[in-house]
C-alpha cells in the first residue's frame, strides 16, 4: 500500500507525525510504502542559517514562542522524540527537499523515508544546517547512500524546479497544513493525531 505525506523538514509537528506513522505501520503489520512530498512553510526563508529561537520569536513574539516550544518539547518527550530548539538553526529547506526528491528518484521510497528521519533529527535535535552541502552529504552517507553521488547532485540545481512545482501543486490541491497523509482510498489525515488513528486509517485503506 502506498501512502503519500506532504511535510516540511522545518516543521516540528511533521517530525512527530512521522514518528507516529512509523509506529502505526509497525503495529498494523502492513507492507506500506511511504513517499514524502515536499511542502515549504516558509519558502522565502533565508539561505543563511540563524538560531531557530530567533526566527520563532520574530514570528510569534517571545511569550507565545516560549509557550509553543515548551509544549512541543513536552509532546515530543512523551513520544520519545528529543527536540532541542535552543540548539536548532533555521534555514531554507529547499536544498534538503531537493535531496529527498533525488533519493526517491534514484533509490526509492524506503531510502527516502530513512533520509527523512535523519534530516528531522539533524534539524531538531542536532543543530545541523540542513542547507549545507557537506552536512547533507554526511547525513546521506549515514543511511547508506553514496557520498560522491550526493555531492555531485547537490552541486547542480537539479530538482529545484520540480520541488517548487510540487509545492505549488500541493497548495493548489488544498494542502495548507502539514503533515498531511494521503491514503490510497483518498482519505487524508491532516495534522498530528495519534498512532492509533493512523493505524485505523491504514487498516481501512488496506481493507482490513
Amino acid at each position: 500500500m502506498k501512502v503519500e505525506v506532504y511535510d516540511d523538514i522545518a516543521c516540528p509537528w511533521c517530525r512527530l507525525g512521522m514518528h507516529q506513522f512509523h509506529r502505526a505501520v509497525a503495529g498494523a503489520e502492513l507492507d506500506v510504502e511511504l513517499v514524502h512530498r515536499p511542502f515549504q512553510l516558509m519558502p522565502d526563508a533565508p539561505e543563511e542559517p540563524r538560531p531557530l529561537m530567533d526566527a520563532v520569536v520574530e514570528l510569534f513574539g517571545p511569550d507565545r514562542a516560549e509557550a509553543m516550544l515548551t509544549e512541543m518539547t513536552r509532546r515530543g518527550a512523551e513520544e520519545g522524540i528529543e527536540y532541542r530548539f535552543d540548539h536548532a538553526v533555521a534555514v531554507n529547506t529547499l536544498t534538503a527537499h531537493r535531496l529527498r526528491w533525488f533519493v526517491l528518484r534514484e533509490h526509492g521510497a524506503e531510502a527516502q523515508a530513512a533520509l527523512a528521519t535523519v534530516l528531522f533529527d539533524a534539524y531538531f535535535r542536532d543543530g545541523v544546517n540542513i542547507a549545507d552541502h557537506a552536512q547533507l552529504t554526511g547525513l546521506a552517507e549515514e543511511v547508506g547512500l553514496d557520498g560522491g553521488q550526493v555531492r555531485d547532485f547537490l552541486a547542480t540545481d537539479q530538482g529545484a524546479a520540480e520541488v517548487r512545482e510540487q509545492v505549488a501543486a500541493a497548495r493548489q490541491a488544498g494542502v495548507t497544513t502539514v503533515p498531511t497523509f494521503v491514503f490510497e482510498n483518498g482519505e487524508p489525515i491532516v495534522g498530528v493525531t495519534s498512532s492509533e488513528a493512523i493505524g485505523h486509517a491504514l487498516r481501512q485503506a488496506s481493507g482490513r
